[in-house]
């Protein structure tokens, strides 16, 4: 699990099947432990990736513009 990470891949599985079964986020949200967006979050990478989208990411920044020269 990413050290970072406030869901396991379980808790990202367990928000789909819920919003599947017709819980509400705000439900799921709470049950969880989680905040609304977070769960709006995982139902929209789900929604655009599949199950990869449930997968933990990188926490490393995809650009730094200010950073040092080597």
């Amino acid at each position: 699990m990413h050290s970072n990470a406030r869901t396991t891949i379980h808790a990202r599985r367990l928000i789909v099947t819920r919003r599947a079964a017709g819980w509400s986020p705000a439900c799921i949200a709470e049950q969880l432990g989680i905040s609304r967006a977070t769960v709006h979050k995982w139902l929209a990478r789900h929604r655009c990736e599949g199950d990869a989208g449930l997968a933990d990411r990188s926490s490393r920044p995809h650009r730094s513009p200010a950073r040092t020269p080597v």
